[in-house]
């Protein structure tokens, strides 16, 4: 009788965004996994990049972490019931998606989704005493800049008139004048983005041009999202300009202030000027900075409140511990939901596969759809491919999970 050897498999995929969270994901795995090679040890460690789940890997990942309810607007302007979560070093996390994410929205709305809510998610972790933040910005429903984010902590963004621009993009296009006097300040420990996309704000690889379709922009639509983002930008820099000549205040980013994009670029000069001082925090940002461009610009309005960006899988992974249980593996199986051309700049699987290979450890891919070249796997499998298409494997992608687990495991020489 042929010796089967027993291995350590580490099953660590990202959500299936939209149909099952990262967790759910890696249990079908695991099980389809198990149904094959029953003699083998799989370890379950969902992660995650800064996009939904986050939150739920951070949860699972550190002991004593505590989630804190908190009742915010949502993206579609209805009342929306989410958490925050307060780690054990008095840190906090707060993930867009839980509270302006894309999977809230009634129906898509380009020009007036916004990030309202996160900001309330923000402001109330800071009132509860956060000494730092640590802030997860992926599966964004707008693509307003983080104003919505901005007014939430204190900002206001007024038309010629004096009058607050309504929420979302759309209100961009009526900014004229900013008051940051009010705009809370960073906790001591300071704010860190989660993110690993590293699109520019605006212009032909912005958030409006690259991500806008993907929140029901048409192809007409963007280069008017992508104005009011301009926009933005010019109006706030001319007021932190302004603000750092009057009060000379210091800002984060020593080099910023030299790339600063001058109001005239989208409206007159003697429009977009600052009612007050903005707060010492606050930083002048080039629009064309790697990351300003995620969750539909919300990178650049956190990166104007003085919050620094880090790699959001990363991150993640080394909360979990993934490094070390990698290390220790003889198997290791990654996946989300759509794996593409983007999945190899930065995704949480790309990461665990990185971690898997700097190992010397075998590293397999399940997603829900493979429309790039998986490079560097040594098996791939779709869940698409198993169901039969993209509607079965969306009806029922635990089923399908739990196949492609079992598929890979029958494939895995001894």
């Amino acid at each position: 009788m042929r010796r089967v050897t027993a291995r350590t498999v580490v099953v660590a995929p990202d959500s299936f965004k939209g149909s099952a969270t990262a967790a759910e994901v890696a249990e079908a795995l695991g099980a389809g996994w198990h149904s094959v090679r029953p003699q083998d040890a799989v370890v379950l460690a969902p992660t995650a990049d800064g996009g939904e789940g986050t939150l739920d890997a951070f949860a699972v990942a550190v002991p004593g972490a505590q989630r804190r309810p908190v009742r915010v607007l949502g993206p579609s302007g209805d009342t929306v019931d989410a958490a925050w979560l307060a780690l054990p070093d008095g840190s906090a996390l707060v993930e867009l998606a839980a509270t302006s994410g894309l999977g809230l929205l009634r129906s898509p709305a380009p020009f007036d989704a916004h990030t309202v809510g996160f900001g309330q998610a923000i402001a109330a972790a800071l009132d509860a005493g956060a000494t730092s933040l640590l802030l997860a910005i992926g599966g964004s429903a707008s693509t307003d800049g983080g104003a919505g984010m901005l007014t939430a902590l204190g900002a206001r963004l007024l038309d010629a008139d004096g009058q607050p621009v309504a929420p979302g993009n759309r209100g961009l296009a009526d900014l004229a004048r900013v008051d940051l006097s009010g705009l809370r300040p960073l906790p001591a420990g300071g704010a860190h983005i989660l993110s690993d996309v590293t699109s520019p704000l605006s212009g032909p690889d912005g958030a409006a041009a690259v991500f806008g379709p993907q929140k029901g922009a048409a192809p007409a639509d963007v280069p008017e999202l992508d104005a009011g983002l301009a926009r933005l930008a010019a109006v706030l820099g001319a007021a932190l300009e302004a603000g750092q000549e009057g009060a000379d205040c210091p800002h984060s980013d020593a080099g910023a202030a030299s790339a600063a994009v001058t109001a005239s670029a989208v409206a007159p000069a003697s429009a977009a000027s600052a009612v007050a001082p903005a707060s010492a925090a606050a930083s002048v940002v080039a629009v064309d900075e790697p990351g300003t461009g995620a969750a539909g610009g919300t990178g650049y309005g956190l990166r104007v409140w003085g919050a620094t960006m880090a790699p959001g899988a990363a991150a993640v992974a080394d909360a979990l511990g993934l490094p070390e249980r990698i290390a220790s593996a003889d198997l290791v199986i990654t996946g989300e939901g759509r794996y593409d051309s983007q999945s190899a700049s930065g995704k949480a699987p790309e990461h665990v596969a990185a971690l898997a290979r700097r190992a010397g450890i075998p590293v397999l891919l399940a997603a829900g759809a493979i429309t790039a070249e998986p490079h560097g796997f040594a098996d791939a499998v779709a869940l698409t491919d198993l169901a039969g298409g993209t509607d079965a494997a969306l009806a029922d992608p635990l089923r399908w999970a739990r196949a492609a687990g079992a598929a890979l495991a029958s494939r895995a020489a001894d």
